[in-house]
């Protein structure tokens, strides 16, 4: 590890120098730049095999994302999956055997079904028609496995357990209340179903399989979330009198619950392991995660000598417990395979994601924070373009996260990259309504979307026209899902404020999407609609905020991309906007994938994506030649 810094540090010194005398390496196509690979771990399950030789990962190097073994002996990936049309993921091995559980969706739709890889035949376990399914697990003598899946109510998933030796099936609890079911305990006698009271609370309920009855874990009104269990005892986080997610245990033999950890931002994972007696536990530090290591114990902090503390993105342990592989990234890096017998310091690498690519032309990002109309201020994360000055200013995009309450994190994002490697910069907004930042700074947009939180997008251009090396006449904005809905709003609402809008399947009409929710998606409808606003109570409200119904006073050139099986954000939602905006005569590009969803998986998609981004860029904001 030491020596891979050593030669990063040196390539990123050759290639400031490279800049620094003017002999910049000419562009990079789309094609050439996301000519890398992207690597996943399975670390909830049998991530290793049984004889501890070889341990599963997923990765895109084809162009979608397959399951492969990786040979520890030979360093060798060996695949289990080579579709070219779903993508499949690798969860677990069986216990006993070489057998892998598998999961794909169909090219984006969102139902997720599970597999059995058994030797050369791959096996659909939930094939049923628009059916979800969701794989929790193991039991503990390893002769049967449970699912959860919607095949008898498309709104609920129900559990069943299936025979590891014939794969028949049978159900185990029916989710008559349409909980979403999230994890099994290892002892198998409970599964922890989770339950959305409303925008401000959800509950955390316990199926025991032993009495056969419900247990509410968590009654107080606060946001409440599942981390792992620990023996007897079961680890959430809460914001219960608090304004982030801390840690809280409650003993299932007392029902006992107590406060057991603080931190200065929110809890968002933890992970017990039995060997080690501690704690993995995950921190969203101004969006960044940060790990750091308790003891079972008492609580306390351990030193880590085993992982990274910032930049894990996955991990898993051999069954030994003593060799352990996982993925580390950075804003520079999309995050190359290692694995290790020791420590962090001595891994090694055994797969790079950069094959071609030299990860001294990535840009780091900074967190910054600027004020916006009314004194508040907006976290954000600002990517500056290598050779941007004030001399030599450059063109910028704001960029506005998916949600409602999502957040822009630091971390490899390639689209941003693709368009720093092009010369633009971009200002990732966390505007109020955004998650990782307290449950007061959340809540500030309730019912009030695309008003405050426009308002904070509009003010993110009066902070990027301060800064010497921004070009403060070429000024866009972007985004997808909810980020495409803002992109739309401030077009429409702010129309002389931004030279271009981006809208990556944004949502236009918010009357048909909020009617339209999935049915699996039942479990979360009651706080979405909490915070959203009810169709059925509130339409006047979402039809003045609607881009569609305003559309007439867009005037600015626009990009609108759209996955024609997107689940969330329905396809007629980009048509029907990009047909009333050019009915204004105004400049359109409009890029539909016939094979993706609610985001892009295959790699030839994502490079017509980018492709098609700076190439409206290039065209419309930098040269205007789209007026």
């Amino acid at each position: 590890m030491k020596l891979l810094n050593k030669c990063k540090n040196f390539i990123f010194v050759i290639a400031s120098i490279l800049l620094i005398n003017g002999c910049e390496k000419p562009s990079l196509s789309a094609q050439e730049f996301f000519d890398y690979t992207n690597f996943s771990l399975s670390g909830r399950h049998f991530g290793f095999n049984i004889s501890d030789d070889r341990f599963l990962v997923n990765h895109n190097k084809s162009g979608i994302f397959n399951a492969y073994e990786f040979d520890i002996q030979s360093q060798e990936f060996f695949p289990l999956t080579s579709s070219d049309t779903k993508s499949f993921y690798g969860l677990s091995y069986f216990p006993s055997d070489n057998r892998v559980i598998l999961q794909a969706d169909n090219q984006g739709d969102e139902l997720n079904h599970i597999f059995v890889k058994d030797g050369d035949e791959i096996i659909d376990l939930t094939d049923y028609k628009d059916t979800r399914a969701k794989f929790l697990g193991f039991s503990v003598d390893g002769t049967s496995f449970f699912i959860a899946s919607n095949q008898r109510d498309s709104k609920t998933l129900d559990i069943y357990k299936y025979s590891s030796d014939d794969y028949s099936a049978s159900m185990v609890y029916q989710n008559d209340s349409a909980y979403e079911v999230t994890a099994k305990s290892d002892g198998d006698r409970y599964f922890v179903l989770t339950n959305s009271i409303d925008n401000y609370s959800t509950q955390i309920v316990l199926y025991d399989q032993i009495n056969d009855s419900e247990l509410n874990i968590t009654n107080n009104n606060a946001e409440n979330r599942f981390l792992t269990f620990m023996g007897n005892t079961l680890l959430f986080s809460s914001n219960y009198n608090s304004n982030f997610e801390q840690l809280w245990s409650v003993n299932l033999k007392t029902n006992e619950q107590k406060k057991v950890f603080n931190a200065s931002w929110d809890i968002v994972g933890a992970n017990f392991y039995n060997h080690t007696n501690s704690l993995h536990v995950f921190i969203n530090e101004d969006a960044s995660t940060k790990l750091i290591i308790l003891s079972a114990e008492d609580f306390s902090e351990l030193p880590n000598n085993i992982l990274p503390a910032e930049g894990l993105k996955g991990f898993c342990k051999s069954r030994a417990n003593d060799q352990y592989a996982f993925i580390y990234g950075s804003d520079t890096s999309p995050g190359d395979l290692f694995i290790s017998n020791t420590s962090f310091e001595e891994a090694s690498i055994v797969g790079r994601s950069f094959d071609n690519l030299d990860e001294g032309m990535m840009v780091a990002s900074e967190v910054i924070r600027f004020k916006s109309f009314d004194g508040l201020e907006i976290p954000s994360i600002l990517y500056k373009p290598k050779g941007a000055s004030a001399s030599n200013p450059a063109p910028v995009m704001v960029y506005v996260h998916g949600g409602p309450g999502g957040q822009t994190r630091k971390g490899f994002n390639s689209q941003m990259q693709y368009m720093l490697h092009h010369g633009y910069g971009v200002l990732g907004v966390n505007n109020r309504g955004s998650s990782g930042y307290g449950k007061e700074f959340y809540h500030l947009d309730d019912k009030r979307h695309g008003e405050e939180d426009l308002q904070d997008i509009v003010a993110s251009k009066v902070y990027l026209q301060s800064l010497p090396w921004v070009d403060d006449n070429k000024i866009g904005v972007m985004g997808g899902s909810y980020g495409g809905f803002m992109t739309l709003a401030a077009l429409t609402f702010y129309p002389d404020v931004f030279n271009v809008g981006i809208d990556i399947f944004g949502v236009s009409n918010w009357v048909r999407t909020l009617k339209s929710i999935p049915p699996w998606w039942e479990s979360f409808k009651v706080a979405l609609y909490d915070e959203m606003g009810d169709p059925a109570t509130d339409e006047a409200r979402h039809r003045k905020i609607s881009p569609l119904f305003h559309a007439e006073n867009i005037i600015k050139p626009m990009l609108v991309i759209q996955g024609s099986n997107d689940p969330r954000v329905l396809q007629i939602e980009s048509d029907e906007i990009v047909s009333q905006v050019r009915s204004n005569n105004i400049y359109v590009d409009y890029l539909v994938f016939p094979d993706e969803g609610h985001g892009f998986r295959k790699k030839t998609n994502r490079v017509n994506a980018a492709d098609s981004i700076v190439d409206f860029l290039d065209k419309c904001l930098k040269q205007s030649l789209c007026s």
